[in-house]
């Protein structure tokens, strides 16, 4: 299947999912345990049926769900299915979606060459390489990115960027100059902020990326 833009994927109308760094993302809140083995149990009922499967984390007290096709990676029809049907999964037992609460972290390593860097990287975490990136195979470790930059000393050699869903963007923001941070710099795509030592980070979304 074809991979879908964030727009895409927003035009979609799915109600408690965030489009976060190539996946839909979700939490439901079960307040217990034993409510959240069962949800994740008709969860997986569900996906067998579609022979579409959800990376899950089940703790107390709620269930973290995230959709991917893995072939594109990225989001496609079988994930915008999947999601509504979890959806439904979870209306059926008196729980809500919550968007708000989840995100994605990702490293960003600022570098002027990045061949020669990137398979120091995957090969010391055991991570898998791509043509910009490595990736944890087990989804277990954050991504690593490599981005081009000057040789100009100093300069900050690492970064975060974490992927919010949009509506959460200026809350984060409110929150970090409330704890003493600074806006850097602000568009769509991303806002840099900084803390008062002058380390930044990204906030970032899917907005203007495709």
């Amino acid at each position: 299947m074809t991979k879908l833009t964030g727009q895409q994927i927003a035009d979609a109308g799915l109600q408690g999912w965030a489009f976060l760094l190539g996946g839909l993302q979700t939490r439901i809140h079960t307040k217990d345990f034993a409510t959240g083995l069962s949800l994740v149990n008709a969860i997986g009922a569900a996906a067998e049926k579609m022979n579409h499967h959800p990376d899950i984390t089940l703790r107390y007290p709620h269930v973290d769900i995230r959709l991917t096709s893995h072939d594109t990676r990225g989001v496609t029809d079988r994930d915008i299915w999947l999601a509504r049907a979890i959806t439904m999964v979870a209306a059926r037992a008196g729980l809500q979606l919550d968007a708000g609460s989840v995100s994605r972290l990702e490293l960003a390593l600022d570098t002027p060459d990045r061949a020669a860097v990137l398979p120091f990287w995957a090969a010391v975490l055991a991570m898998d390489p791509g043509s910009d990136d490595v990736v944890d195979p087990s989804d277990r470790l954050p991504a690593i990115w490599f981005q081009g930059s000057g040789t100009d000393e100093p300069r900050q050699r690492w970064h975060l960027d974490i992927w919010v869903d949009p509506d959460q963007v200026q809350p984060r923001i409110d929150a970090a100059l409330a704890a003493g941070g600074t806006l850097v710099n602000e568009a769509p795509a991303f806002w840099v902020l900084a803390d008062p030592e002058g380390n930044k980070i990204c906030l970032c979304t899917w907005q203007e990326r495709d």
